[in-house]
């Protein structure tokens, strides 16, 4: 290992060699503007611009159309979108980066304008009472349908479908993306899922479904090419509340992954302050890194000396970098160079050109 940077020092990624222990967190950008939700030559530019990393995540892709929930998310349920992704993939790969795709269904987190003014499916019908950001702009949260057996199966099939088209699209591996107060999130709470069948009640029932799509993902897959997304501590944003149910569950989760060869589980430290409150974990990584055995990989608001500081004490074998890679294409130059950062400019975070996309400098 790299002993002045730990960052900066390979790791062997179940046999993926990446270059360095910085990961380029999965970020919507809402660049897929045109019909058909299809990625594009501007997407490819952005990712092919960070292909330093040692590995990148992309932003969050709907499996289905009943999965969307914000407006220019690329999918991964049709063929263009399938054409649209190699364009991205074989940008990466030609400049010698990993690329992973992270398989997103928002849950309640829509809107009835996404589904042709039908109710957004969750785990149980109540309104996260946040905001969608709809083709009409940002607009208040319904509550959504709750979804039946049958639509459950159906789901956790789509997620199966997303990694079979990702293989086909060049991706080199799959991330779950269960956190965040989305769909499978939504399944694992108490607060937002209230159901009384084989979806809900007891931990085991709530985390079920997680467990089926990790299930159904390894027909289309290898085990050792899909990661897992957790945010335990979540709280009070994406429409989510801790209870003393929470982190129980998410023990549980976390035990039970280790019954895979997963390629990683990807953690994040509390999005908001929670040393307040009774039933939170303020430090994820040293609750998660003595249960978890494989790859723990973490994020949030970490810069370069954090970072390393979590390699180095073993708290985490990869580090998540989301918004600074946003305004630095080269953040892993930087890093060597302890280089000064550009800052984002967040009012382009969701537009819909190169602007605050593809524009922010490099160092050289």
């Amino acid at each position: 290992m790299n002993k002045l940077k730990p960052l900066l020092s390979e790791y062997n990624l179940s046999g993926l060699k990446l270059k360095n222990r910085i990961v380029m967190a999965p970020m919507t950008r809402s660049r897929a503007t045109g019909e058909g939700s299809i990625p594009n030559d501007l997407m490819a530019e952005y990712y092919a611009q960070r292909a330093t990393a040692g590995l990148i995540i992309s932003e969050g892709s709907p499996i289905s159309p009943r999965a969307v929930g914000y407006i220019n998310t690329p999918g991964i349920y049709t063929k263009e979108q399938i054409e649209g992704w190699k364009k991205i993939t074989k940008a990466v790969h030609e400049k010698d980066g990993k690329i992973f795709i992270q398989l997103w269904h928002v849950g309640r987190m829509s809107h009835p304008d996404f589904h042709n003014g039908e109710l957004p499916l969750s785990a149980s019908a109540i309104n996260p009472n946040s905001k969608a950001y709809t083709p009409r702009g940002f607009k208040d949260t319904v509550a959504p349908k709750e979804m039946t057996i049958d639509e459950i199966k159906s789901t956790v099939k789509d997620f199966g479908t997303g990694a079979a088209n990702a293989l086909k699209a060049g991706f080199d591996g799959v991330e779950i993306h269960s956190s965040n107060g989305y769909l499978l999130h939504q399944f694992f709470s108490t607060t937002s899922n209230k159901r009384t069948d084989e979806y809900g009640g007891s931990i085991e029932n709530r985390a079920r479904i997680l467990f089926e799509v990790i299930e159904e993902i390894k027909k289309h897959i290898p085990e050792n090419r899909i990661g897992v997304r957790l945010n335990p501590s979540l709280h009070g944003i994406f429409g989510m509340t801790l209870d003393e149910n929470t982190i129980p569950t998410f023990d549980y989760i976390v035990n039970k992954l280790n019954d895979y060869d997963l390629s990683y589980l990807h953690l994040s430290e509390p999005f908001t302050d929670v040393t307040e409150l009774v039933h939170a974990e303020p430090e994820i990584a040293k609750r998660y890194r003595p249960i978890y055995k494989g790859t723990l990989m973490i994020n949030s608001a970490f810069d370069q000396k954090k970072g390393n500081a979590f390699i180095e004490e073993g708290l985490a074998d990869l580090v998540a970098y989301g918004k600074p890679f946003i305004s630095n294409p080269d953040l892993v130059k930087r890093f060597e160079k302890d280089a000064e950062l550009t800052p984002w400019d967040e009012s382009t975070f969701y537009t819909p050109d190169e602007k605050g996309y593809t524009d922010y400098p490099f160092m050289e």
